[in-house]
């Protein structure tokens, strides 16, 4: 088995690729992790991950210039029926639209768009950066299994994801208003927060995701 996480010019990869191979090691899978720009190793990937740092409109042009990867993921992803995850903007660029400096077009993978945080209590400040709470009902998806409600993930975002169908958000974060945390369709799963960053809760989402059989 093999896990693809897309070079697109965005994301800190490095750190991602060391994180899923420290949870291929604790669970003794036998798994390889793989960093790649080239569409063919996403087409023949058993699951795929794309992370993401920066803006919306950024990371999603940076996306579209790689001749053949969109190509690549709508047929691992919806043809093959693989194992996706999408990290931070990443999983942001699964949405419809995003509003970050503009409109821009998303995957449209879940249906919904990424808009700006704006916290009533001008005391919270943006971007949400640090250590939060996820809310989730316990049981609701195979990602957060082994997790309780009040697992601390880390954050680092200034835009957030509003799913147009609310089933398809499995946790959120209290930022003065619930902001969506972990999102989720069929084959296809996204993190706001950042697994690699996040410790023993990040650890077990990583984990939980390469065991997954959706």
């Amino acid at each position: 088995m093999n896990v693809a996480i897309i070079d697109y010019g965005s994301g800190n990869l490095r750190s991602a690729a060391k994180a899923f191979e420290r949870a291929v090691a604790e669970a003794g899978l036998d798994i390889a992790v793989a960093v790649t720009s080239d569409p063919e190793a996403v087409r023949r990937a058993d699951r795929v991950v794309l992370p993401g740092v920066g803006a919306f409109g950024d990371c999603i042009k940076g996306l579209n210039a790689l001749s053949g990867m969109r190509e690549a993921m709508e047929e691992a992803v919806h043809g093959a029926g693989r194992p996706f995850l999408g990290i931070c903007v990443g999983m942001q660029l699964m949405a419809s639209k995003g509003r970050e400096h503009g409109e821009h077009r998303g995957l449209g993978w879940i249906d919904g768009e990424v808009v700006p945080i704006t916290p009533a209590d001008p005391a919270l400040k943006v971007p949400h950066m640090g250590w939060n709470e996820l809310d989730f009902t316990p049981g609701r998806h195979p990602l957060l299994d082994g997790l309780e409600p009040g697992a601390h993930a880390y954050f680092v975002h200034s835009y957030h994801f509003v799913c147009a169908d609310p089933a398809q958000s499995l946790a959120s974060v209290s930022y003065g208003e619930a902001l969506t945390a972990v999102i989720g369709r069929g084959n296809m799963v996204g993190t706001q927060f950042h697994p690699e960053k996040s410790q023993a809760t990040g650890l077990a989402v990583l984990t939980n995701f390469l065991r997954w059989k959706p």
